[in-house]
């Protein structure tokens, strides 16, 4: 299906990337105020910050709710900057609409939900508002589709997706997997749709925001969504992905912007998909050395030898022929995997010895 859509005409200094930031949550007035003023002088036009909060777990700091759309409305009646927060509540609409909120986006955990997401379509019909949704939790193109398809036939045509990264179980460098060949693939199948990158909640620390700014750049993402606190370190929510707005001005006044139009992908593209790829090998190696724990542990708690030959001679045999087949040179895999399999062996050996 194709998605009925009309520019969001943002408004912004008319080159990419258009620019969202603020506060994770909107925990206090003077908090909020402080942020949008540091961030209206460095030229941000859109100021973000999250009214309600969901947690994984409860007990945690859940957002102040209405009271903070009061803050919000302060910040666009001084500022001049556009507010926008999140909703997963039909009275979430409600509310954000009473108080004049601008753009609404909609998190991971809603768009993973259909009942949820049309809930807030039904309560969007007859709106004239733009709808930025996040990418669900899991990596579910077709989900996250479906979510967008729900917003736009409730009549909503300022769309806008978010990519904010996919949750894994394992330990990894990033918060959230960027996994950029999905977004890339809804850029393919809807060409028309703006692309928005959060790096905050991809890479879930500061340090990675920049670099994540930049990938975004060279595969032609139309804006970013940045979480930026007036002192990140005493945030009340995600604390350890905020930047303060001078960083956040620092870090935009770098970034190269690539020729979106430009009809051959360079080399400087090229790599950076190596980069993601080498991250997902990094990724890989680290879920099987996982599991070569584990037969490390069961291997003890049998007493048997961690070397086993015939197993290894099966790997190298079996993975060289994989490796033939798919253009690769069976010696170069073998060599490839001789050295997995010695820190394989490495791993099993401090199990035994504990």
């Amino acid at each position: 299906m194709e998605l009925d859509l009309r520019p969001l005409n943002l408004p912004s200094d008319n080159e990419r990337p258009f620019v969202i930031a603020g506060p994770c949550s909107a925990e206090t007035e003077e908090q909020v105020m402080s942020t949008a003023r540091e961030l209206a002088r460095k030229g941000c036009h859109n100021f973000r910050a999250g009214v309600w909060k969901p947690r994984t777990k409860p007990g945690g700091f859940e957002g102040k709710g209405e009271e903070a759309l009061g803050w919000m409305k302060q910040v666009k009646e001084e500022t001049g900057m556009r507010i926008t927060t999140e909703v997963a509540k039909p009275e979430h609409v409600e509310l954000c609409l009473k108080y004049g909120i601008d753009i609404l986006w909609i998190g991971a955990r809603t768009s993973a939900n259909p009942f949820a997401m049309q809930d807030l379509a039904d309560s969007l019909r007859g709106v004239d508002i733009p709808v930025f949704v996040k990418n669900p939790v899991n990596p579910d193109l077709e989900l996250w589709i479906g979510a967008m398809e729900r917003i736009n036939q409730a009549g909503i045509k300022r769309l806008a997706a978010i990519h904010r990264g996919f949750s894994s179980y394992d330990q990894k460098i990033y918060r959230n997997l960027p996994m950029w060949q999905i977004p890339m693939e809804l850029h393919r199948r809807i060409p028309g749709l703006p692309l928005i990158c959060d790096p905050s909640h991809i890479g879930g620390r500061r340090d990675l925001i920049a670099p994540l700014c930049q990938q975004a750049m060279d595969l032609g993402f139309d804006g970013l969504i940045i979480e930026s606190h007036c002192n990140p370190d005493a945030a009340w929510s995600d604390a350890k992905q905020q930047v303060a707005p001078d960083v956040l001005d620092y870090i935009l006044s770098l970034l190269v912007v690539r020729d979106e139009h430009s009809t051959t992908e360079g080399i400087t593209l090229l790599r950076k998909q190596i980069d993601e790829l080498d991250n997902d090998l990094m990724e890989l190696l680290a879920k099987r050395m996982r599991v070569c724990r584990e037969i490390g542990q069961y291997k003890k708690e049998h007493n048997m030898t961690v070397f086993q030959a015939n197993r290894y001679n099966e790997i190298l045999e079996k993975r060289g022929a994989q490796g033939s087949l798919m253009g690769m040179d069976a010696k170069f895999i073998a060599k490839v995997f001789e050295g997995v399999h010695e820190e394989s062996v490495r791993q099993q050996m401090e199990i035994i010895n504990k």
